[in-house]
């Protein structure tokens, strides 16, 4: 267990989770031709690490995971363990519309060193409950890895409700946690009691950068969040005040966290505006996302600028 968690004095109310504190999903850095950048992007992961950050996704949403193949994501992912796995958890995002590569990658994640694979509800064909049952228990039964639930509604189309998470918890013991991107913290508390309920270790992160502390409050265990690449820091000062008990730190970061939300509304796709968000910080990166995405302008990077000063 990290130190920096283990040894805080403040206990909010309940045991050590596996996984907890502040989880960056990362872009995906490539040079304008779709090339993936690794000199960069290892510079972004150690920055990350450095920083304190607690672990990072692969090939989550922001990771762009629908648009790059399954070798790209095998080296990416063998490259990044290398790189940080002794520094900070490597989780990797298995996502697919076909589902032999989904359990193919979920089998490799477990060779190559991941901390814990996420699996992102299917989308296109929105699943029923025994569909579900049937897609996470696949997941859930190919490895021996950890297996965190992906609750996207508002990209995949379906809802992972409470009970549905209990069910599959309860069916699969190394399903043991959920970020849940749902704009209402009633739906992951409910989430929270229900897995809880069969999982005392079960763990919960939102998707929605402002939901730290609301999410902690609820007795989740943090975020898992896109302008942790942008702002590492902020989150980590905010996850290290909460901890200790100093709550006006806390609320402090969140403030500011809550005013940087602003740069997700800037570009086409809010890829766009953390890979510029990214630059504007000072990493040389390429802004190019995957088409037919449309490409940040000169005017966005203006506009993230005046949002990040």
């Amino acid at each position: 267990m990290d130190d920096r968690i283990s040894s805080f004095p403040f206990d909010p109310g309940r045991g050590m989770h596996m996984f907890e504190g502040i989880f960056c999903p990362s872009i995906t850095i490539t040079d304008d031709s779709d090339a993936i950048d690794y000199d960069l992007w290892g510079a972004h992961l150690d920055h990350l690490a450095d920083v304190g950050v607690d672990g990072v996704l692969l090939f989550g949403s922001i990771g762009e995971f629908y648009s790059i193949s399954l070798e790209d994501k095998e080296a990416a992912l063998e490259f990044a363990v290398k790189r940080v796995g002794s520094r900070m958890k490597v989780f990797v995002g298995v996502g697919d519309t076909n589902y032999s590569d989904v359990l193919d990658f979920t089998r490799f994640a477990e060779q190559a060193g991941a901390d814990a694979v996420l699996a992102v509800s299917p989308y296109y064909f929105g699943p029923s409950e025994k569909t579900a049952m049937e897609y996470f228990g696949g997941i859930a039964k190919a490895t021996t890895l950890p297996v965190i639930l992906y609750n996207f509604p508002a990209r995949t189309g379906t809802d992972l409700t409470p009970a549905l998470v209990a069910r599959l918890v309860k069916a699969h013991p190394n399903i043991c946690g959920i970020k849940d991107t749902v704009d209402t913290i009633s739906h992951t508390r409910k989430v929270i009691a229900a897995a809880r309920a069969v999982s005392p270790d079960f763990a919960a992160f939102s998707g929605f950068d402002e939901y730290y502390m609301v999410n902690r409050i609820s007795g989740g265990n943090g975020v898992l969040c896109g302008l942790t690449n942008i702002e590492p820091e902020t989150f980590v000062k905010m996850h290290v005040a909460y901890q200790s008990g100093d709550f006006a730190t806390a609320v402090s970061c969140a403030e500011r966290i809550s005013r940087l939300m602003a740069v997700y509304d800037v570009c086409d796709l809010f890829i766009s505006s953390i890979k510029v968000a990214v630059k504007v910080k000072g990493l040389p990166i390429s802004t190019k996302v995957f088409g037919p995405a449309i490409q940040a302008t000169a005017e966005d990077e203006t506009v993230i600028a005046k949002l990040l000063a």
